[in-house]
């Protein structure tokens, strides 16, 4: 099945960043701040066309556009706007660098983060974590987290995967024998190779090789992972399931998850609605719609308020 990606932000038309640039500079001007006007240019930009404006913002003013808008915003707002002015890469370095500071490490955002990305996207925030925080994002990972979730974690990061997308049903037939064999056939786990097969394979091959699974062993990859594993490792290879079958199923149940029971994870609802705004968001939105019976932005306006919720919703493009 091709995935068919809908962004939900798009290059804004007749982009002036000069024009968006002072306006923005307007609205934070004096007393008071224009929120909504911030909200207005941002959400309707591409990251590109961000970076141009705060280029823009910085020669005619000769004042940081990110810093500016943080002392004139706060709390979860601020978070949005600030997320939507850093470049990807380096947003998604930044959460990953939060989720391993301090006390305890928050696994599931390095699983949202390193297993649903292509070889091409994990070296890329590679790079850039190293260029951020002068430290190898191997070296924290291995730090931070053990046992065969670090394994597959350094796995992927290494580069490991097929990057050529090769599919080949031969080799997808003997992987699920392996895998079989590695787990369902004995007493205990071989996770080692369960590893190295979710690590190695691309995403197309992955796909012939659970169908192979499910033909040979007449249950799917996620019972057998049910069965066999736990803890992050079993959340990591069911991620990895997710995103080889469908990424917008995946992310919108971490949407679902963030804003599920008391309270909401708004870093998560952030995260996700930013970073995927020029990916895939409008086929997020639908698919959240398919599993849960209710829109997303249904879902948004209930846990969030104010500034906050209007710039969100804005960027999930409104109902």
């Amino acid at each position: 099945m091709d995935y068919q990606p809908h962004p939900t932000v798009v290059p804004h038309r007749g982009f002036n960043p000069a024009e968006d640039a002072e306006i923005l500079r307007g609205a934070m001007k004096g007393f008071g701040t224009d929120e909504q006007t911030i909200i207005d240019i941002l959400t309707a930009r591409t990251n590109n066309q961000r970076q141009v404006i705060k280029q823009s913002f910085e020669q005619q003013y000769e004042r940081d556009l990110i810093d500016d808008l943080k002392s004139e915003l706060g709390g979860n707002f601020e978070d949005v706007i600030v997320a939507l002015m850093l470049p990807p890469d380096e947003y998604l370095c930044k959460q990953l660098h939060k989720a391993m500071e301090g006390m305890g490490t928050n696994e599931s955002t390095l699983i949202e983060i390193l297993c649903t990305k292509s070889n091409e996207e994990v070296q890329r925030l590679v790079g850039c974590y190293e260029a951020m925080y002068d430290r190898p994002l191997a070296e924290h990972l291995c730090s931070e987290t053990s046992g065969h979730f670090r394994r597959l974690l350094t796995l992927i990061i290494t580069g490991v995967r097929d990057a050529a997308g090769t599919v080949d049903p031969n080799a997808a037939r003997e992987d699920a024998a392996a895998l079989y064999n590695a787990g369902e056939a004995k007493l205990g786990t071989d996770e080692a190779v369960f590893n190295r097969i979710f690590a190695h394979s691309s995403f197309a091959q992955l796909r012939l090789i659970f169908e192979e699974y499910k033909q040979l062993t007449g249950m799917t990859i996620e019972q057998a992972i049910k069965h066999e594993m736990d803890d992050s490792l079993h959340d990591a290879m069911i991620a990895i399931v997710e995103c080889v079958q469908s990424p917008a199923a995946f992310f919108a149940k971490r949407l679902n998850d963030a804003m599920d029971g008391m309270g909401t994870d708004d870093s998560t609802l952030i995260r996700i609605v930013v970073s995927r705004s020029e990916i895939d968001l409008g086929t997020i939105k639908a698919e959240y719609e398919r599993i849960y019976d209710k829109t997303l932005f249904s879902a948004i306006t209930n846990e969030t308020s104010g500034d906050y919720k209007r710039a969100l919703c804005a960027l999930i493009g409104g109902a």
